[in-house]
Parts: C-alpha cells; sequence; structure tokens
C-alpha cells in the first residue's frame, strides 16, 4: 500500500477556456493520487462552473496575477501549479508530492512537459520540457529550466522570494517568462529546482497554426522584459544571457531561408524583434513608474 501524502492544492489558473479548465481538472482527479483541493482561480468573462474544483474569480487580470491569488488562498501549503490547457498523467500528483519531500525545505519542483496530438490541422503547443532525466539545478546555471505550467512547492519558498512578478506572464504588456523569472530568483535566493520527469503533463496542442508568429512575438516581448529587469553595468549575468538567446539566432535566420524552413527563420526573426521591443517597453515603464506614473 502507497504510504499516505501530505495535503495539497493545485491551482489552475483559466479564463475564457471553460471546456479546456474542465478536461484538465478531470485529468487531476483520475490520478491514481488525488490533491486534498483543487482551485481554480477564474479570470472568463463568463464565470466558469468546475465540478470537483472550487472556483473564484480573479482580483486582477493577468496569469501571474491569478497564481499568485490562488498560492495564498490555497488551503495547503503543498501547491501544485498547471495551466489550464494542460493535461496531467495518472502518477503526476504523487511524483511531485514525493519528489518535494524527498528534497526538503529549499527545494521547488517542476516537471516533464510533452506536446499533445494536435486538436485542429497544424495545432501546436508552444512551450515543452521532453528530458527523461531526472535533475537538481542551483546556482547560476545559464538558462531557464522552471515551468510555470507544471510546478510544485511549498508555499514559504514562493512567498520568500516574492511569488510571480505581476508585470511579467499572459495578460501584461510583457506577456511570457514569468516562470523564467521566478525560477531566477529561486535559484539566486539558494533555492534549489528538481527536475520530476515523472510528473508528466501534455501541453495540448489546440492552438492553430496561423497564431505561431504571435506567440514567438509575445514570447520575445516577456523575454525582453525578464533580461531588462536582471540586467546591470555590474553584474553582466543577464546581459550575457541575452546575447547567447538573439546571436545564434540571427546567425541562423540567412541559412534557414531554403524553402521548407522559412517557417523557424520567421519565427526566430519575429521572436529577436519582440526581445528588443520587451526591452524598450520595459526601460520606458520603469521610468515612468519611478516618475510617479502608472
Amino acid at each position: 500500500m502507497a504510504a499516505a501524502l501530505p495535503p495539497s492544492t493545485v491551482v489552475i489558473a483559466t479564463k475564457d477556456r471553460p471546456r479546456l479548465v474542465r478536461e484538465a481538472v478531470d485529468s487531476i482527479l483520475a490520478g491514481e493520487s488525488r490533491p486534498e483541493e483543487i482551485l481554480v482561480v477564474d479570470q472568463s468573462a463568463e464565470p466558469v462552473a468546475v465540478e470537483g474544483a472550487r472556483t473564484v474569480a480573479a482580483l486582477a487580470a493577468g496569469l501571474s496575477a491569478s497564481r499568485n491569488q490562488g498560492i495564498l488562498e490555497a488551503a495547503h501549503e503543498i501547491v501544485l501549479l498547471i495551466d489550464d490547457d494542460i493535461l496531467v498523467t495518472p502518477g503526476w500528483h504523487r511524483a511531485f508530492v514525493e519528489a518535494l519531500a524527498a528534497a526538503g525545505p529549499r527545494a521547488v519542483a517542476t516537471g516533464r512537459v510533452v506536446v499533445g496530438e494536435p486538436e485542429v490541422p497544424g495545432g501546436f503547443s508552444p512551450a515543452s520540457a521532453v528530458s527523461e532525466e531526472p535533475a537538481t539545478y542551483r546556482g547560476r546555471i545559464g538558462t531557464d529550466v522552471l515551468a510555470g505550467g507544471n510546478m510544485a512547492a511549498r508555499r514559504q519558498p514562493l512567498l520568500e522570494v516574492g511569488l510571480f512578478d505581476e508585470r511579467l506572464g499572459p495578460g501584461t504588456l510583457h506577456p511570457s517568462a514569468e516562470d523564467n523569472d521566478l525560477g531566477f530568483r529561486l535559484l539566486e535566493e539558494g533555492y534549489e529546482i528538481v527536475y520530476v520527469p515523472e510528473a508528466l503533463a501534455i501541453h495540448r496542442a489546440w492552438r492553430p497554426d496561423r497564431q505561431h508568429l504571435v506567440y514567438r512575438w509575445r514570447y520575445g516581448l516577456g523575454k525582453g522584459g525578464f533580461y531588462t529587469k536582471h540586467a546591470s553595468r555590474e553584474d553582466r549575468h543577464m546581459l550575457a544571457r541575452m546575447r547567447k538567446d538573439v546571436g545564434p539566432r540571427l546567425g541562423r535566420i540567412p541559412r534557414s531561408m531554403r524553402p521548407g524552413r522559412r517557417r523557424a527563420a520567421a519565427g526566430d526573426l519575429v521572436y529577436v524583434a519582440g526581445i528588443l521591443a520587451g526591452t524598450a517597453s520595459w526601460i520606458w515603464k520603469e521610468r515612468v513608474r519611478r516618475r510617479g506614473g502608472s
């Protein structure tokens, strides 16, 4: 008989995706083990009722704000987060909770994310994490390893580093990289990020192909904001990371213009343009904020 697990809450932020969020909750309820609470933070224009979950209205716009609200309102110290277009596998909940227990109080866990079968012609998913090897990350590692759409943590570490930055993520001017930012701050404060491949989730490929460049632009905007937030003359770590992200993409664009590879080249170009725009808009917004503007 499997050992009893400590109590936990799963938090799901949603906006105008009633079918997807209901099916996400169904996948949790079908697991080999279940959390004591599923909390849906709803930003939808028409409120969504989700069987098997406690639903609360979002208090502020944006994915990061809804995740933070869910973390604060969760009934239990252990909090698991997924996006509303995620389906979890039967062993997902147990794998995360057991990994946190084994790793100790200075750890946050993130899981494997694979892309589901296309649900529309040309359907795609904008993010995945497919390694099958467990890993533990500490300190400055030069890459982003925390997947906000499939993670688990005790509440206290998240509170100590300041939760998700509500200036980043979908629903903001910098609509991505909120999990990159949180992961970076956790590692900077001496926490570990444990990658748990057994905590397997499926990122549904429901977005049509025509939205590919839109998402590349959004990812670039968020990354530009994230890089600029942490960049400084005294500590050039983030500037070096930005150059490492942008340089190779620009370098391979001319080689990628052959028929059959132009989609990737266009995606790289739009992503880099988004980084530059995100950098400029972050600098502008910070100047306005420091002058007392909105």
